[in-house]
């Protein structure tokens, strides 16, 4: 594998790996708690709750003792909650005891809906996530399932006021399940069904009736359209939902336990009494709420409030086994999807993707030398990865169905990874009962630096050309087939000849400077279309054809410029584009000219033509924002081929695979978990990108 020594560098391929992820977009700043990273990574149930509850909900410590029993809740149940709340101008996706506490005690936080985020953000401030705010969060984290008490609505006079909830748009434009108690009574609750429906909203009743429940009493006087009487019926909703890509969520109305109800006539009394008061004191806008819950308290002697925490913990029951029934349908839907394939190879694939898959072990020391010889501090962090794989995982992710083909061991470690990969169609990998499954373990100081590597990838020569030759007919049909330096020099020339006989466009991806020549020992290499090298492999490739190279590298990035399109240029004779990947440099993609760029998209024949060169420079990430170096090169390739495929501009493309591997970099896992099409289209993400200069290749 390639070994960046420095956390600051862009395009990598192996390092670091911490526990905690940073999401960065658009100059707005997601945290994500690692034990929410690693239940999303690993296809578990995870819970999203909201945080206004601890903010401006209660009062201490009933808030902090709250929020705490609802966690325990989800956990009990099997899932992982996700409390969102804004920190000093970071939205947290998951927050530890210490900053759960900070949110309870803070008596300057805001209420933070979609409208706010941008200013709390700017400003450095913190506050608690309202449901439309909450919502945003954890779809960006990948979380299918949010609980909350009750959802905000259209406000009595709203016809003419026009105070209606933000809640209600984010749930027509965004797709998430909400469980909650209904809407409270202060609302517009008719209205608010109707303004639900005109935003497209699946509205359902949780339970044996469609009566819509109304917060502190189970019916509201009006009824659902919909009525689900279990978490496996939520669950296909959802998931009906989610497959049919409406980008508008589903609200599940679960109605207060029955236990509870009973209070429901004398809460609702104080509820009128003090919507009478608000109104005479003038009191509008957000300050409404908080205002008639306190007074609504108070008039109850803490009956309303008991019934509002029992309700909580009951919609965190409900909504962790509606998360854990939805979790299971779609861990069962891939399971049938890939064993319709497996056995038969799939041929539905257009991409095929060879090369290794891996366990990683990355060892980071807590101090800044290491000594050899005893124990240092210091944290261990595993992760999946391999070339091959982490391109593989990259084009799952985004929207392509390529086939992996590989090699592991018949041990434990074959079983992990093969859990993680559920998304990928990975019928292609082999599993082997004398072999062990690739492993690699880095050793790290804390500044970054490596300072010691180990690997055993002996199985990855069990990727032979005779057993992918049982792939030939996909491979004969694809319309792209990836390799990556891992796999056997003769099954490298296999393929190239299988391209070179049916005209298939291969991208090879070289792994490290000492695997980049394999191509080369032969004419294979004149049937690569792609290569994505560094510096240091390209010129590895120029030495094995027997092309003269520098001694040393360059450092200043005008030299770096000028020594990679004289060493690119050589391989175009033969290599339709090859991308340059340059670290903290950017991206240098070299080929033919077309219209003022380089012409990225499959040649049908070779033919003479004008050469170029375009250099992108690399998007700004910093160390402290740098959370894992291994997988950002290959989220580069994996969105590069996704945007050729799709036959973008060239510019769409590297924009694409610039986005992904900033992505890669803030996760604690080779592959963002939130790797999405949308949150690497440069269409939908807000970014100033730098200039692209432009070059021509003599």
């Amino acid at each position: 594998m390639r070994v960046l020594q420095r956390a600051s560098v862009l395009i990598l391929r192996r390092g670091i790996s911490t526990f905690q992820s940073r999401l960065s977009k658009s100059g707005s700043l997601f945290r994500v708690h690692p034990s929410v990273s690693k239940a999303l990574a690993e296809n578990k149930p995870v819970v999203a709750l909201e945080s206004t509850i601890i903010t401006h909900g209660m009062p201490y410590p009933h808030n902090l003792s709250t929020a705490k029993q609802v966690e325990a809740i989800v956990r009990a149940e099997g899932a992982t909650p996700a409390t969102v709340g804004v920190i000093e101008g970071e939205v947290h996706v998951g927050l530890s005891p210490e900053e759960l506490e900070h949110l309870a005690l803070c008596k300057s936080s805001l209420k933070v809906s979609r409208r706010d985020l941008p200013y709390v953000m700017s400003k450095g401030l913190s506050g608690g996530t309202t449901v439309s705010a909450t919502m945003i969060a954890a779809h960006r984290a990948g979380i299918p399932v949010f609980v909350t008490g009750g959802i905000g609505g259209v406000h009595r006079d709203g016809e003419n006021s026009l105070d209606i909830s933000a809640d209600l748009t984010e749930l027509g434009r965004t797709p998430i399940a909400v469980i909650s108690a209904g809407v409270k009574s202060i609302l517009d609750i008719g209205r608010t069904l109707e303004f639900l429906e005109m935003q497209g909203v699946c509205v359902a009743t949780y339970g044996a009736s469609k009566n819509f429940p109304a917060f502190f009493s189970p019916q509201s006087g009006f009824t659902s359209p919909c009525q689900v009487g279990n978490p496996e019926e939520a669950a296909a909703l959802i998931a009906s939902t989610l497959s049919l890509d409406l980008q508008s969520g589903v609200l599940l109305a679960v109605p207060i336990p029955e236990q509870h109800a009973a209070a429901g006539q004398l809460i609702e009394e104080a509820i009128q009494a003090a919507v009478a008061e608000a109104s005479a004191k003038g009191i509008t806008g957000r300050d409404v709420t908080p205002f008639i819950l306190q007074m609504v308290n108070e008039l109850t002697e803490g009956k309303s409030l008991q019934a509002n925490i029992a309700l909580i913990y009951n919609n965190a029951k409900v909504g962790s086994q509606i998360a854990c029934a939805l979790s299971k349908q779609m861990t069962e839907r891939k399971s049938r999807g890939q064993n319709h394939h497996h056995g038969k190879h799939s041929s539905d694939s257009d991409i095929v993707v060879i090369g290794g898959i891996n366990v990683d072990f990355i060892a980071k020391g807590k101090t800044r030398t290491l000594h050899f010889g005893q124990t240092n501090p210091g944290s261990v962090c595993q992760s999946f990865g391999g070339v091959g794989r982490n391109i593989a995982d990259s084009l799952s992710r985004l929207g392509r169905r390529p086939l992996f083909i590989s090699a592991t061991g018949a041990d434990s470690h074959s079983e992990a990874v093969l859990n993680y990969c559920k998304h990928m169609n990975t019928s292609g990998v082999l599993r082997l009962e004398e072999q062990n499954t690739a492993t690699y373990c880095a050793v790290i100081t804390e500044s970054g630096e490596l300072s010691l590597g180990l690997g055993d990838m002996d199985v990855h020569q069990q990727i032979t050309e005779q057993y992918v030759s049982q792939f030939e007919k996909q491979l004969s049909s694809a319309t792209l087939v990836c390799l990556d330096g891992n796999i056997p020099v003769s099954t490298i020339d296999y393929v190239c000849s299988i391209a070179r006989k049916h005209n298939i466009n291969v991208w090879y991806e070289p792994t490290d400077s000492e695997k980049a020549s394999k191509p080369f020992l032969s004419d294979a290499w004149k049937s690569l279309s792609y290569s994505s090298p560094n510096l240091a492999e390209l010129c590895t490739m120029n030495k094995t054809l027997g092309f003269p190279t520098p001694e040393v590298l360059p450092s200043s990035i005008e030299e770096v410029l000028s020594v990679a399109v004289a060493l690119a240029r050589p391989l175009l004779e033969h290599v339709h584009c090859l991308v340059v990947t340059l670290g903290a440099g950017g991206v240098l993609v070299c080929g033919e000219h077309d219209a003022g760029s380089v012409n990225l998209q499959p040649r049908k024949q070779k033919r003479r033509r004008q050469l170029c060169a375009v250099h992108y420079p690399a998007l700004t990430v910093t160390a402290e924002e740098t959370m894992n170096v291994s997988g950002a090169g290959d989220s580069l390739a994996g969105a590069l081929m996704t945007g050729i495929l799709q036959r973008r501009d060239t510019d769409s493309c590297v924009r694409m695979g610039l986005l992904a591997a900033r992505l890669s970099l803030a996760s604690s896992h080779p592959i963002a978990p939130t790797l999405t099409s949308d949150s690497v289209d440069p269409n939908k993400v807000r970014q100033d990108w730098p200039k692209p200069s432009f070059m021509w290749i003599n």
